[in-house]
């Protein structure tokens, strides 16, 4: 089998073993690519998706938006090709010099200092957290605290400090997220989110 029918056949395989849900057929090709690249079907009753998530997203994306990450694990996840396609960009600056001699002298993460060094980047554009509940909770502070509107915020840090927290405060912000309540998620995730968006902003703008 080529690689476009093994990857077919596995969607198939997904669809067919997710069984009955609620959700839409956007949120549900967002779901199977999780599914598709985790192999874990837990997915489909921990994802969280805000009624505007998904418009938000094609529409950020379709308008060539920026998409910044909190990690470079993230960041090479998801399709270059499909995002410049649209006139988008990746975002990652948690290697900078900048940023992380800004972090060393206010004691805080690099990857807080990111989400803070790119806010007027992430206002309109999505904001992609695999990795990072800090960075997470920073955009959060942005949003709250100074008035920063990212179209969309794909929030699904994994891990045991701090991640389930940071996913919950996402779920009372107002602004579209897509996020996985708990302690599951990682870079994966988050890319597999952002390659389903990118998929379906594609096919949308070929057919229109």
């Amino acid at each position: 089998m080529n690689p476009h029918d093994i990857e077919r056949t596995s969607f198939e395989i997904v669809r067919a073993e997710l069984g009955q849900h609620n959700f839409s057929e956007h949120e549900l090709a967002v779901v199977v690519r999780v599914i598709h690249a985790t192999a874990d079907f837990e997915f489909r009753d921990i994802l969280r998706f805000h009624p505007q998530a998904i418009e938000a997203g094609l529409q950020a994306l379709s308008r060539g938006c920026p998409v910044v990450t909190d990690v470079h694990m993230t960041e090479v996840g998801i399709s270059g090709d499909l995002l410049g396609k649209l006139g988008g960009h990746k975002v990652c600056s948690i290697r900078s010099p900048e940023v992380r001699q800004q972090a060393e002298q206010l004691g805080v993460t690099r990857s807080v200092m990111a989400m803070r060094h790119n806010a007027t980047t992430i206002e309109g554009g999505i904001v992609a957290i695999g990795n990072a509940p800090t960075a997470l909770l920073e955009v959060i502070r942005l949003v709250r605290e100074e008035g920063i509107r990212p179209a969309l915020v794909v929030g699904v840090p994994v891990g045991f400090v701090k991640a389930a927290e940071s996913k919950d405060e996402l779920l009372n912000l107002d602004v579209p997220y897509i996020t996985a309540v708990g302690r599951k998620g990682g870079s994966p995730v988050a890319a597999a989110i952002m390659n389903a968006l990118l998929r379906l902003a594609t096919e949308a703008g070929a057919s229109g």
